[in-house]
């Protein structure tokens, strides 16, 4: 089974590294002096460079990596919809997620979940493309994976997710519960905590409808209600 190592870099971002025993991918990789190290220490070859979506935060470490190593950057192309990528006997999934960006992209491993900006722990990201719809049945699909998937996301974005979360629900005590456990050493969630605290997995919850009928927002339907959540600020 593949396994995931979380390096952080700049103020917020989150790089990672899938690797088996000998060869590993860089998703994100901005953190090329950790990303580096690791690969040394634990004798692994950097086989391919990918990115869950071409903004240059999550891009700005490709040169360096590829200079340093004789891994592949993985193109657009290869990286489409339901692709499957052979890594030391495991196999990483490519779920095209289209909504923060139209090439944003997760990469499902196991019971991993590299969701780049799409989704992150509390929240999901800005709607750059414009296109509510694609995101809304791009968060859609994530939902219907596992509830142990272990969501590791783009960026450390937890106090001020949680803290519009509590703002929306006041009562619900599983966002005091899951903050009570965050460590920035290691952020995550899985898609259970997700469906509790998260508002963006949580539009179809009666005390959501409520909410959307004190602010006289659309509620009659699933996309009603996507459409009046993402209108809050």
């Amino acid at each position: 089974m593949l396994k995931v190592k979380q390096l952080r870099y700049g103020a917020d971002n989150f790089g990672y590294l899938i690797y088996g025993t000998e060869s590993a991918m860089a998703v994100d990789g901005g953190a090329v002096v950790e990303i580096l190290a690791f690969l040394r220490e634990h004798r692994l070859a950097l086989k391919y460079i990918a990115n869950t979506h071409d903004h240059k935060d999550h891009t700005i470490g490709n040169t360096a990596l590829l200079a340093a190593t004789h891994a592949r950057l993985l193109s657009g192309a290869e990286m489409a919809d339901d692709r499957r990528i052979a890594l030391d006997g495991g196999d990483i999934r490519i779920i095209h997620t289209p909504g923060h960006t139209e090439d944003s992209r997760c990469l499902h491993t196991g019971k991993f979940l590299l969701a780049g900006d799409t989704l992150f722990n509390g929240t999901i990201g800005n709607c750059f493309s414009g296109d509510l719809e694609a995101f809304y049945h791009s968060i859609l699909r994530l939902m219907e994976l596992p509830d142990e998937t272990v969501v590791y996301a783009g960026h450390d974005y937890v106090k001020s997710s949680l803290s519009f979360a509590k703002r929306l629900e006041p009562g619900n005590r599983a966002i005091g519960a899951f903050l009570r456990h965050y460590d920035p050493k290691h952020v995550f969630s899985t898609l259970a905590d997700e469906k509790k605290i998260n508002p963006y997995f949580r539009f179809n919850e009666p005390g959501f409808i409520d909410l959307l009928a004190k602010l006289r927002l659309p509620r009659e339907t699933e996309w009603d209600r996507w459409q009046s959540l993402m209108s809050i600020e």
